[in-house]
């Protein structure tokens, strides 16, 4: 984990008990006790949660300070010796003006404190009535709770170990230039916000997406912790809302409404936040960051294995996959919507009004066509201007076939049947490839074949060729040079082979006809497989590519995390070990691995030829737009990196 650069964040909402400082004190205490026993770097805390946040007038009296400082005290003692850093709310009485604060504590010290920068004056918060704003001040100590020379102000940072932090409170977000914004900029991966936010209806799911959308502005891990059970009902209730988001996207959400208080812990990456703000050099260039004071914070590991603190965080083993059914759906129609924009704009550009397309009873052939459709029937054109063309050869089985040539005529194209035998044997022959030759030279001829014939028909029919290669096979180079790698559009180029099977069923579940639906379906079921090979003796398909390469679902796992996320090899295993637990062992994981990166470098060349197509996600390796790499480049480092 650490060397991977992961930091353990926790948030606790402990029951509040309101303007009693030393109860607050002594929940705090066990919070951050149970946060260190689960191996917590920095504990979360809400804002002023040491004499709880609706205090109202009583923060004026001066006996509640007096009893907040000692509660300080208490807390800082208490974290002498632990690992873990501490972050709580309090009242800070500075000359004759009173600030609601951040309190950063460590290793029985208090770091620092960071005032609230926007104070709330409207609807049901009234804290300008009792609290000046923070906002402003900068290169200030101040004595506080018996501690001397304490930094305070608004710039202030915090690093532990690789992790750089900031604080901001409540209110603080909501604003149109949020302190976390300019603190990320000035180089905080961190953003913790310490806030009292009451629950009315509807404004949970607004705050979610608030908290997900700073965090993927700032390109940081954006921390939040609001008050919870204890706080007064007098007018309000406060939920304990505890959420963890992380460059746009929430990785834990805590338990609402618990009379005992709560705990939530996540694992944020701080490796990946500041490889995403490395890859994006205008990142902050047009914030005025100021100056900032960074305050060193105590590290002291855990006196375990590093092996046996957990990772605190849900690996997706399907990065390209959705796992809500709702949000699946969604992105399969964003995704054919997008395929099918990109060929209707290239239709049209080129003034064509017809294609060609080698269906193969395949999984991405199906979708090249699906897409096709879908093009022409929103361009208004006549699907018989489709030319789906089966081109039975060595290795196509009966399964493969039938469907080839049922899809095509339930769809409505214009079905053509050119087998490829007779055309293979002369060439063959004429090359001087003995009969009994089963190598490379034998499968590709066969592509190339193809590739020749759809070229040609399209030629006679004035016709675009319709590429059906997906991200994956274009990641690992799974194509013949100048055959199936070859076409005048590829509508599948960004389209991950874990992604096609969804595509296709998606479509099948919207299917009018029943013969249609039942088609896709067994499509969806066939083995993945270029039939280049002859069928067993039993017919059925004898050449399938995850027996070759290895599983799609571990390439594709492997192929978002090193080119969206940039992760290194080491970490890419460490990650796939997690997220594929009990299906498959670490050797699987370890030669699938190796099997990617010498195939992803040794097969830039064919990347860097392949014809045009839409980008439809994240991961896109079109030359000409999102990955440009030499193809001479060496794999050595990578795997040099994984060996060791």
């Amino acid at each position: 984990m650490y060397r991977f650069g992961y930091v353990k964040t926790a948030i606790a909402v402990p029951r509040t008990a309101v303007a009693d400082c030393r109860l607050n004190a002594r929940r705090i205490i066990a919070a951050i006790d149970r946060a260190e026993q689960r191996f917590a770097d920095i504990v979360l805390f809400p804002e002023l949660s040491v004499t709880g946040y609706t205090c109202d007038d009583l923060f004026t009296q001066p006996a509640l300070l007096q009893a907040s400082n000692e509660a300080l005290a208490e807390i800082v003692a208490a974290t002498a010796g632990l690992r873990l850093a501490a972050i709580v709310g309090i009242p800070a009485a500075v000359g004759g003006r009173l600030y609601n604060c951040a309190a950063v504590i460590a290793d029985g010290r208090l770091l620092g404190l960071v005032p609230k920068s926007h104070i709330a004056g409207y609807g049901e918060f009234y804290e300008t009535r009792r609290f000046a704003s923070g906002a402003g001040i900068a290169g200030r100590s101040i004595d506080i709770a018996g501690f001397c020379g304490v930094p305070f102000g608004t710039d202030l940072l915090f690093r532990r170990g690789e992790a750089v932090f900031a604080a901001e409170l409540c209110e603080d977000l909501w604003t149109p230039v949020p302190p976390s914004s300019v603190a990320a900029c000035a180089g905080a991966t961190i953003i913790f916000n310490l806030s009292a936010s009451p629950e009315i209806v509807g404004k949970y799911d607004y705050l979610q997406r608030l908290v997900e959308v700073q965090s993927g502005r700032t390109v940081s891990a954006y921390v939040y912790a609001s008050s919870g059970f204890g706080e007064s009902s007098t007018d309000l209730v406060f939920a304990g809302s505890s959420l963890i988001a992380e460059c746009g996207t929430m990785v834990a959400r805590g338990e609402r409404f618990a009379a005992d208080g709560s705990m939530t812990v996540a694992d944020v990456d701080v490796s990946r936040i500041e490889a995403a703000r490395r890859a994006n050099p205008g990142f902050g260039e047009h914030v005025s960051v100021g100056c900032y004071r960074q305050i060193e914070v105590p590290v002291i590991r855990a006196m375990v294995p590093a092996e046996e603190i957990p990772l605190d965080r849900y690996v997706d083993p399907m990065p390209f996959v959705p796992s809500d059914d709702g949000e699946l759906s969604r992105r399969c129609e964003d995704i054919l919507s997008v395929q099918a924009a990109g060929l209707m704009q290239r239709l049209a550009a080129t003034g064509c009004r017809r294609a060609v397309i080698g269906i193969s009873g395949g999984l991405d052939s199906t979708l090249a066509l699906l897409v096709t459709l879908r093009a022409f029937d929103r361009l208004g054109l006549e699907r018989t201007g489709i030319t789906a063309i089966t081109m039975p050869g060595f290795g196509t089985t009966g399964r493969t076939y039938d469907n080839a040539v049922a899809l095509i005529r339930e769809s409505g194209a214009t079905l053509r049947e050119i087998p490829i035998r007779r055309a293979c044997e002369v060439h063959f022959a004429d090359i001087g490839l003995p009969e009994d030759d089963r190598s490379v030279s034998y499968e590709n001829a066969q592509a190339r074949e193809r590739t020749q014939i759809l070229m040609d028909v399209a030629n006679m029919e004035s016709a675009m060729v319709i590429g059906t290669g997906d991200l994956s096979e274009m990641a690992l180079g799974w194509a013949t040079y100048n055959g199936d790698h070859m076409s005048m559009y590829g509508v599948n180029c960004s389209v991950p082979k874990t992604l096609v099977r969804h595509l296709v069923s998606y479509i099948a579940r919207k299917q009018n006809s029943q013969r249609m639906r039942d088609i896709l379906d067994d499509i969806v079921d066939t083995p993945v497989s270029p039939e280049l090979l002859p069928a067993d003796e039993n017919g059925m398909i004898a050449q399938k590519t995850e027996d070759i390469v290895g599983p799609y679902e571990l390439h594709d796992f492997f192929l978002y995390n090193f080119i969206s996320r940039r992760f290194e090899p080491a970490k890419i295993e460490f990650l796939a070990r997690h997220a594929f637990q009990g299906r498959y062992d670490e050797s699987m994981i370890r030669r699938t691995l190796q099997m990617f990166l010498r195939r992803f470098f040794s097969q830039q060349f064919k990347r860097s030829a392949m014809p045009d197509g839409p980008k439809t996600g994240s991961v896109s390796l079109s030359p000409r737009g999102d990955w440009k790499m030499p193809s001479d480049a060496s794999a050595a480092a990578w795997l040099a990196q994984l060996k060791d």
